[in-house]
């Protein structure tokens, strides 16, 4: 749910009784040794406490940035040289220089695998960790699918203080035809939607409306507004509300708080920051959104979700480099991932936010190990491909430098290790120390695990 969307301008009214009916159905969707094993398992390792989920729409290239294959046949290793790096024996892509100073704070998995094909049923994987049930374009968000891993974090480890939102998201929506789901509650609920940013925090005006108040309106004078609202809803005693309501409801409580909440506001005022290191992390939407991520996390967010592009590709698009890949990639996309993502690294390194927070750099798939000529895209092109490609994370008790698994000579599939997106998933949890099998109830009161894969924790300390 945005902060500013529709449904939140026209919040519905919800008696007392209900709210209170509203709370005890929230605990009713975990079943109760979930519930207690979620909040707290005794042999759950907690080496974080925030997320940084940076999404990369469109499939970046591995070959051509993180596993490279330079000793492979003309026609895969592609256009670019290997450079060194500060870690011995790791190579990374010559258009990513700045990035060769940092990649040992990172730790790299080169064996995720799976078998979705298109972007929306693949994209869906890689921001829920389950897989559909048809790989098909034309995936489209319904209450049967699974939630983002915002909002499951949302409901089971909360911010700690009620006026800082647990899940925040920006400044995309991301759409291949239709929007992509995987980007809200589900079944979960709209109480557990993320707070979605809409607006460019690069623009010269970058503010948030919706957390100012009219001139002749004051936060008190709002309160009792809202107090004379739930009065006469009392009074008309209804008796029931869809889940709908009750989640609108419960955001628009929310909501309030924010108000209140000098710290959240702050947060958002990206004018506080030196003009160096605004130009530091690039005056683009990209760059602007990681120091915004940087500031929300340092505010108590306990995850936060920056989305690349709204789109696969194109001039404003993401990494879906079908055609012209190697032009596509070193005058546009490695720039800047190259200038962006080592700043936030540094910037978290030096305020002792990174220890606590897990970073995630990933994908939903990765690129064709053959180069590729189609009519249809052009020459020098790398199509779609999921059965192998690389995540990284950074901070929250990783191990700098750690290599996870491997890909064969050319990068076509996994040689040994071999996982999925249901086991990076599990690592998230596992990470901020929820358990991996801790089930929620759909809309059919099923139980259903968080996670079905097995936390990577040979990449932690």
């Amino acid at each position: 749910m945005t902060i500013a969307c529709g449904d939140f301008r026209a919040t519905s009214r919800m008696s007392r009784r209900c709210l209170l009916r509203a709370g005890t159905a929230g605990l009713a969707g975990l079943a109760l040794p979930s519930l207690l094993r979620a909040a707290a398992n005794p042999g759950a390792r907690a080496p974080a406490k925030h997320i940084l989920f940076l999404h990369q729409f469109g499939g970046p290239s591995h070959l051509d940035t993180f596993d490279m294959k330079p000793d492979a046949p003309d026609g895969i290793r592609g256009e670019f040289s290997p450079i060194a790096t500060n870690q011995p024996d790791l190579r990374v892509s010559e258009h990513l220089p700045r990035f060769a100073t940092v990649v040992d704070r990172f730790a790299q998995i080169r064996s995720v695998h799976h078998k979705m094909r298109n972007h929306n049923s693949a994209t869906y994987y890689s921001l829920t960790g389950h897989a559909p049930l048809l790989d098909d374009i034309r995936l489209r968000d319904t209450q049967e699918l699974y939630p983002a891993y915002g909002s499951t974090v949302a409901r089971l480890a909360p911010s700690d203080d009620p006026a800082i939102p647990s899940f925040m998201a920006f400044p995309h929506v991301m759409r291949d035809g239709s929007v992509t789901p995987g980007q809200h509650a589900s079944f979960l609920g709209k109480a557990y939607d993320p707070f979605f940013i809409g607006q460019d925090p690069n623009r010269k005006n970058f503010r948030l409306p919706e957390l100012t108040l009219p001139d002749k309106l004051s936060l008190d004078r709002l309160d009792d507004r809202r107090g004379l609202q739930r009065l006469i809803d009392s009074q008309t005693d209804l008796m029931s509300w869809s889940e709908t309501a009750q989640g609108i409801d419960a955001f628009y409580d929310r909501a309030l708080t924010m108000l209140a909440s000098p710290r959240v506001k702050r947060a958002f005022d990206l004018s506080e920051e030196p003009d160096r290191l605004r130009d530091e992390y690039g005056r683009t939407t990209y760059g602007q959104s990681c120091l915004l991520a940087r500031r929300l996390l340092e505010a108590g967010v306990r995850f936060v979700s920056v989305y690349f592009s709204p789109t696969i590709g194109g001039p404003k698009g993401g990494w879906d480099t079908h055609g012209d890949n190697f032009n596509q990639l070193k005058n546009k996309l490695l720039p800047m991932t190259d200038q962006t993502v080592p700043t936030l690294i540094r910037d978290m390194a030096a305020r002792g936010l990174l220890d606590e927070t897990l970073i995630v750099w990933m994908g939903e798939f990765g690129r064709t190990p053959r180069v590729t000529n189609t009519k249809q895209f052009g020459p020098n092109g790398r199509d779609h491909w999921p059965n192998c490609y690389t995540v990284l994370m950074a901070g929250g008790g990783i191990t700098p430098g750690a290599i996870h698994g491997a890909s064969d000579r050319i990068g076509a599939y996994p040689a040994i290790d071999a996982v999925t997106p249901d086991d990076v998933a599990a690592t998230m949890f596992w990470a901020l120390g929820i358990d991996p099998a801790t089930e929620v109830r759909d809309t059919l009161g099923r139980p259903l695990p968080i996670a079905a894969g097995q936390p990577i924790t040979s990449i932690f300390s």
